[in-house]
């Protein structure tokens, strides 16, 4: 299973650096279901070996210009706000038994599977998609309220399940802010990194870091990127994505399946 974990987790950066996103939707199932890390910590873990990796993923970015410093500001303060009001006040407030349905006990821990695995069903529709004309979009003029909405929802997933947003994030960079798509990749990368980490900072002291196996995974994800980041010069990711957002389609049925029907 170790072996396995550790192939999925170059599998995380790989998707980070080829199509800027997705592949931190991978990082709690694969800390929860193929390392057997607790949920709740293992949502600490993934925005490490999320934030880390997509920094290390937006240098490249960086030199080459596509990164928009004052739109990543824009957007990230709303997000960095809702991820520590997340973090300190949501996420405590869950509690360990939530309710029972019939004779299914959910817990704090089946509850935030469910909302993961429904959120990966969302995320593969957008990956899944075709690309379809956007006319109507691209023409409306940027709604300073709904980025700033956008960010708060990003920071939210960000803060209670760790993952970094990116399939939320690129939409709203191209179709309301007009970026061109590896500017909206560099740009997502940076918020989700900053996000990520700051969210993991909010976290040290509340739960128990095993720092040799966070930094063993967050290593196994940026020799990802890496490989994701010179396939993006081979591939072009905007094939890749649909095959992507397929699995990440099956895997959310998965998680729905195991956390409901087979417990």
């Amino acid at each position: 299973m170790e072996i396995t974990g550790y192939s999925a987790s170059i599998l995380i950066g790989i998707s980070l650096g080829l199509i800027g996103g997705g592949g931190s939707i991978l990082t709690v199932p694969v800390l929860v279901y193929l390392f057997s890390v607790d949920t709740v910590l293992a949502t600490t873990y993934s925005l490490f070996v999320v934030g880390s990796t997509s920094l290390v993923g937006s240098a490249s970015y960086f030199k080459k210009g596509f990164i928009a410093g004052k739109t990543a500001l824009f957007f990230g303060i709303p997000s960095i706000i809702a991820v520590f009001l997340t973090r300190h006040y949501i996420l405590p407030a869950i509690p360990e038994h939530v309710m029972n349905v019939g004779d299914l006990g959910i817990s704090r821990s089946v509850l935030l599977m469910v909302f993961f695995a429904l959120l990966m069903v969302f995320a593969s529709y957008s990956m899944i998609r075709k690309g379809r004309e956007k006319s109507d979009a691209m023409t409306k003029p940027a709604n300073t309220a709904w980025i700033i909405g956008q960010g708060v929802i990003v920071g939210m997933v960000t803060g209670l399940i760790g993952a970094g947003g990116g399939f939320l994030i690129i939409p709203a960079l191209v179709n309301l802010l007009k970026l061109p798509i590896k500017t909206a990749i560099g740009t997502s990368l940076i918020i989700i990194a900053v996000n990520s980490l700051i969210g993991f900072s909010f976290s040290l002291g509340h739960y128990p870091i095993d720092w040799q196996f966070l930094l063993a995974v967050t290593l196994f994800a940026t020799v990802g990127i890496f490989i994701g980041a010179y396939l993006s010069t081979k591939i072009d990711g905007k094939k890749l994505k649909p095959a992507f957002g397929w699995f990440v389609l099956v895997m959310g049925i998965y998680i729905l399946i195991k956390e409901t029907i087979l417990k």
